[in-house]
């Protein structure tokens, strides 16, 4: 029986998912198979020797620690477009909080009634405070066109909006589903020039720190209104609040607030409300325990963030699961042992990322303890499982 455990509070439709047959799901565990998690951190976390998988029920990994899952053979596992649909959503509502100021409107409604001021008679003087665009025939940039990009894409042109998306990683599978209507720029400072808002939908990395930055944000148009709900740190805030110090840039609407940007004007900060929905919750529970059940009783891997993604229809009687590293003639090793002791290889496939690679090997007879145990001993193997 394989040991969940749980960190966070996970969506009881995903847990549901699991098979009390199969699975033993806590919060208790300490020597667990596999773990669900949302937002606890993990990096200083003491990892069982049994521990084979990480599921993060959502798209960002920042609380994992790669680098030491990845040497320790440890499946990382990320929910990307669970919660799509949540922050597109987010985006619409963001996109007309900083067109006209609602905010500040429903403030100044409420002020008034705290005063004791008949209200009704004030709004059609005061209105014009709050006054600000409309969407319709506005431009949207749109910076990152993956699950969350492409939704909001689509839903911008239904609205009647021109719409700019820039992406160099595209896929073929996300420009399919892109509207035709889309244009997906080669070079970002041409969406720069012509995006009314621009919304941010990229991962944090290294790469991507402070890609907002001054130099950026000049290359933008006067006035244009920004909205990140993808990580704080992709804009560098000091720039920021310089942009809106001099009306550069007209509004910044975040979902990461901190002391000092919450205290810049124009700033409409939020506390990271973008899959906050309970139908976010559980399509991202329900993805990352379907992602665990497939590699754990399968060998499969899809949506990993550590290693390479390796799906294989069964065949054979025993499949064998192999994380090593991403060297020359590892698999001419492996089926070298494996013929040796008259194994008969049923189907294989191998892929590599990075650093790693992952094999499955599907075997037409049973293998036995030492076998598996040469196949552990070569050089540059990290993990070997068999699966009946």
């Amino acid at each position: 029986m394989y040991r969940i455990k749980t960190m966070n509070k996970i969506s009881p439709v995903g847990l549901n998912t699991f098979d009390a047959a199969k699975y033993d799901v806590s919060d208790a565990h300490t020597d667990e198979h596999a773990i669900l998690v949302r937002s606890a951190k993990l990096h200083d976390y003491d990892f069982p020797a049994d521990l084979l998988a990480i599921a993060r029920a959502g798209s960002g990994v920042n609380n994992i620690p790669l680098d030491r899952c990845s040497e320790k053979g440890i499946v990382v596992f990320s929910t990307p477009g669970a919660n799509a649909n949540a922050v597109k959503e987010l985006v619409l509502c963001g996109m007309l909080i900083s067109s006209r100021d609602v905010d500040g409107s429903i403030r100044w409604v409420r002020e008034q009634v705290d005063a004791d001021v008949e209200v009704a008679g004030l709004v059609e003087k005061a209105k014009s405070a709050f006054v600000g665009p409309e969407l319709y025939h506005k431009t949207l940039g749109i910076i990152g066109l993956g699950a969350i990009g492409t939704l909001v894409a689509n839903m911008a042109v239904a609205l009647g909006m021109d719409v700019y998306g820039y992406d160099p990683y595209l896929s073929v599978d996300t420009a399919l589903r892109l509207d035709r209507h889309v244009h997906v720029v080669k070079d970002i400072r041409e969406l720069y020039k012509k995006a009314d808002y621009i919304t941010v939908h990229v991962h944090f990395t290294d790469a991507t720190r402070h890609m907002i930055n001054a130099e950026a944000i000049s290359q933008m148009k006067r006035g244009v209104r920004f909205i990140n709900l993808a990580r704080g740190e992709i804009v560098d805030d000091d720039a920021m609040i310089a942009a809106l110090d001099t009306g550069w840039v007209a509004a910044y609407v975040t979902d990461f607030p901190n002391n000092k940007i919450v205290k810049a004007p124009h700033v409409i900060a939020m506390p990271h409300l973008g899959a906050s929905t309970p139908e976010s919750e559980q399509n991202c529970a329900v993805m990352a325990a379907r992602e665990l059940q497939d590699y754990l009783e399968h060998g499969n891997i899809t949506r990993s963030v550590n290693m390479p993604d390796v799906a294989l229809e069964r065949s054979g009687v025993q499949r064998m699961c192999i994380l090593h590293k991403n060297v020359p003639a590892m698999l001419a090793n492996i089926t070298t042992l494996l013929a040796r002791d008259g194994v008969n290889v049923e189907n294989l496939t191998n892929k590599s990322k990075g650093d790693y690679a992952y094999t499955i090997v599907d075997l037409g007879t049973p293998v036995d303890g030492s076998i598996i145990c040469d196949v552990t001993n070569l050089a540059n193997v990290i993990r070997v499982r068999v699966i009946d």
